[in-house]
Order: structure tokens, then sequence, then C-alpha cells
């Protein structure tokens, strides 16, 4: 059976698992590791969001692009012929997006994407139940990364530019981010899947273990 091992993991806990329901924002290089993760275990009442097409370079790292047909294909659209059970929205997520998609059914949001501005605003809004990424390029050596409070976070640019604007707009609360403390190893934007993977298989987990957890509480 498809799902026979997850079930022989999780036990009656994998109902709960199925019965989910997640959104997942960006589906590149840690995105689409953390549907891949979620989809096969089980969670698949998931909505997809991206607005991006694929290229040539997102092959070392994303999921799906290397598929036949892909490149120059919208990714929600391509990876729903991968995951056809996923719901796929084909667009960026922009201030004016997040302020008029109702996210107020979705048990976990995933927040996948690059847009600092907009992962601040997904911070403040929905800090409650969200799972965020910081910087995951530039980077070879996964064993670094760790799931820790923002303010916490050290060595990422990308980390610290969120920290500044969270402080700006006198965000205080607790919320852990996933993150490298690996200093980056390039000026340019490299990429290596062995830590981009990483990231989106470490947000799948910490996405599984909140769910479980949630259902402990009720």
């Amino acid at each position: 059976m498809k799902y026979s091992r997850s079930k022989k993991l999780f036990g009656s806990d994998f109902e709960v698992l199925q019965n989910a329901k997640v959104i997942l924002l960006g589906v590149g290089g840690v995105g689409s590791f953390a549907l891949a993760g979620l989809y096969r275990t089980g969670l698949t009442n998931i909505t997809i969001v991206d607005y991006d097409v694929y290229e040539e370079s997102n092959q070392n790292r994303q999921l799906g692009s290397e598929t036949p047909g892909a490149i120059g294909s919208v990714k929600v659209e391509h990876l729903k012929s991968l995951y056809p059970e996923v719901t796929a929205i084909n667009q960026k997520v922009d201030k004016d997006w997040l302020e008029n998609f109702d996210m107020s059914s979705y048990d976990l949001i995933l927040d996948a994407i690059d847009d600092i501005p907009m992962k601040v605003e997904l911070i403040k809004k929905y800090h409650k139940k969200l799972i965020s990424t910081t910087g995951s390029a530039k980077r070879f050596d996964p064993t670094k990364i760790e799931y820790i409070n923002i303010f916490k976070t050290y060595n990422d640019p990308f980390a610290r530019k969120i920290r500044d604007m969270l402080k700006k707009d006198r965000f205080r609360k607790s919320f852990k981010v996933v993150f490298s403390s690996e200093n980056p190893n390039c000026k340019e934007l490299g990429s290596f899947i062995g830590v981009t993977g990483a990231f989106g298989l470490t947000m799948c987990s910490i996405a599984i273990k909140k769910i479980l957890s949630e259902k402990q509480i009720k």
C-alpha cells in the first residue's frame, strides 16, 4: 500500500495527518521538497501558491523541474500534474493577495517564498500557525540547519533583514524560523540541493509535529 510505511510510523495519528489542511507559499528549491515530503507522507489537502515558471537553472535544486515538459511551464500547474490532489494557485504572494485571501481554514501556513517584506507581513499576521524559512542559498552544510527564534538568528543577511523589519514594526513575539548558522560561501546566488532540500524537509517535519501536537491539545 502507498502509505503503509507512514501508517506503521504514525499509527492512529496517520488519520489526523491525512485530515490536515495546509497551504504552501512558494514551491522552489525549498518549497518543492516540503510539498514532496508532506504529500508522500499522506497529507494531500495542500494548496500550493507560486507565480513562477521553470527555467533551466532551477534543475539543480527544484523537484519537478527536471521532468519532461517542465521548462517554461507554470510551476504550480506542472506540480499538480505530479501531485494531482493538490490545489494549485498561480499567483504572486503580494500585499493585495495577502489582504484578500482567506487563510482561516488552513491548519498551517508554510512560507517558502523569498520576498522579505511579504515574509514579514506573514509573520506579523499569521505567526501562530506559520512555518517560515530564512536564507538557504550560498550554503552546503545541512547539519547547520536549526529551528530557532528569528531574533536569535545570525550569520544570515537574509534573516537580519527580516529581524530589522520586524523590530521596526515593533513585533516582539517569539517566532521560530528554519535557519542555517553556516556563513554564506559565495557572493552570487549559488545553491546546493543538499541544503535547500533539507530546509524543505525540515519544514515538512515541523509541520507534522505541529499538526500532531495540536491534536494532543484538543
